[in-house]
């Protein structure tokens, strides 16, 4: 990976950051997109082939703008792994809050939207390209509790098979994860009760490390993928078997 440029969305801490760092320790350059304060320092943290960009990913004008921030800073991106995201309230289907429910659509679905929109021209024009599209178990499962989480991560999933199918006459990979939960800050958007049930779920007993889940997703945005595209890797620690 020595050389390519990587942008990560959400890459100021948990599964993006992981995923940063992987990427660097195997040379590549990674350019951080995120809208959380502790973006830079995090990047700053990682050497100087890590740079940080602000980017609200429900803004399309803002997500253009950070790719030719990237460009500028790195060059033409190769990889892309989107991992921003948000889970939301947990409250049954009929008295979740409409204004939540718009939110939690809009980081999670229009946000990979645009980042993938943005991003897919310099790949095809390259003739070269990995994404990696962070969904969840809840988006094959359908976590109760969770609609607009679990419908969200659920489109994601479908948008990925769709857009690996478009670029599958390029050397281009389109594929996404399905992560069971793993400890971070989006736990602080939680009840305790929704965490213990997702755990009870989990047949190995524990939640996942966010360092696992980076060693699949920077395999699957490697040169070494391929073949495989518009696919699901399970993150499951075997809830789901398919």
């Amino acid at each position: 990976m020595e050389n390519q440029v990587a942008i990560v969305t959400g890459g100021a801490q948990g599964i993006g950051l992981a995923a940063a760092r992987l990427l660097i320790e195997k040379g590549a350059k990674v350019v951080s997109w995120d809208i959380d304060a502790s973006n830079g320092d995090a990047m700053a943290a990682l050497g100087g082939n890590a740079f940080a960009v602000d980017c609200d990913i429900t803004d399309l004008s803002s997500v253009e703008a950070a790719y030719k921030r990237t460009c500028e800073a790195a060059g033409i991106p190769s990889i892309l792994i989107n991992s921003a995201g948000i889970a939301g309230p947990n409250e049954p289907l009929d008295t979740y809050d409409p204004e939540a429910w718009r939110k939690i659509i809009d980081i999670n679905l229009n946000g990979t939207f645009y980042v993938n929109r943005v991003c897919v021209p310099g790949m095809r024009e390259q003739g070269y390209g990995r994404i990696l599209n962070v969904a969840s178990i809840a988006g094959k499962d359908g976590n109760p509790n969770a609609s607009a989480y679990s419908a969200s991560k659920a489109a994601v999933i479908g948008l990925t098979k769709s857009l690996g199918k478009e670029l599958a006459g390029y050397d281009i990979a389109v594929n996404c994860v399905t992560p069971a939960a793993a400890r971070t800050r989006i736990f602080d958007q939680m009840s305790q009760e929704h965490i213990d049930y997702m755990l009870s779920k989990i047949p190995r007993g524990r939640f996942l490390e966010v360092e696992e889940a980076a060693k699949m997703i920077v395999w699957a945005v490697s040169p070494e993928n391929s073949f495989t595209t518009g696919a699901v890797f399970d993150l499951s620690g075997g809830r789901a078997t398919y």
